[in-house]
């Protein structure tokens, strides 16, 4: 079943930036790609990540930014369009509201399967020189969405994106974003997550549990730098 389509398909290099007096490493800036392109377990060839750490791997490997954002940021942003968000994939008719965790896609050749929505961070904020960018993206939860390669391959723009498989859960991006970055205090939501073994990164069902015991976690250093 048809889910959507890719309009635009992007990869991008390490490079530098300044932030506050200091530089940073990222592959933020992306450029559009013609023609198919090759997709490993690491995903797109030629792209990169500047941190290793918090960004990329298998989980990482494939960001996804619905196309149908961008209108909300014009009063934002101005012209910037695809991928002003960093995003391997702009799509249509793939939202956030809808995308259930574990979904499996085919795209081209390539069979993605959801891990887990963008917890935007101060790079963004860095890439256009807005100081609170992050802190709108992850407020509005306009955030992306993030893939895992199950099947290697080839997409290009202007593939269809066809629904292979969507777990019985429900639980969508959307929610997984509002509990994790949004409604921090929801411990009902929190406890539901929890709930549903494998929805959620092992680091992030450890966070949720440290929250049920009163540990509330700072999120400014992601946000901010």
């Amino acid at each position: 079943m048809s889910a959507g389509r890719v309009a635009v398909v992007s990869a991008g290099v390490v490079r530098p930036m300044s932030w506050r007096g200091r530089t940073v490493l990222s592959a933020i800036q992306k450029t559009p790609v013609r023609g198919p392109i090759d997709v490993g377990p690491l995903g797109l060839a030629h792209d990169e990540q500047g941190d290793r750490k918090h960004h990329g791997g298998p989980d990482k490997a494939v960001l996804l930014y619905p196309g149908e954002h961008y209108r909300a940021w014009a009063g934002v942003l101005g012209s910037a369009g695809p991928p002003a968000f960093g995003e391997n994939l702009t799509t249509a008719g793939i939202l956030e509201d809808d995308v259930v965790v574990g979904s499996t896609y085919l795209v081209g050749t390539v069979v993605l399967q959801v891990t887990q929505p963008r917890r935007p961070c101060y790079r963004l904020a860095a890439h256009h020189g807005i100081p609170d960018l992050a802190v709108q993206t992850q407020r509005t939860g306009r955030t992306g969405i993030y893939f895992r390669v199950v099947r290697p391959g080839t997409l290009a723009a202007d593939d269809r994106i066809d629904l292979v498989h969507r777990p019985a859960h429900g639980i969508t991006v959307a929610e997984v974003h509002r509990v994790l970055n949004v409604d921090r205090t929801d411990r009902s939501a929190a406890a539901h997550l929890l709930d549903h073994p494998g929805v959620l990164p092992v680091s992030w069902a450890a966070l949720l549990r440290k929250r049920l015991d009163g540990h509330l976690d700072d999120q400014s250093s992601r946000l901010h730098g």
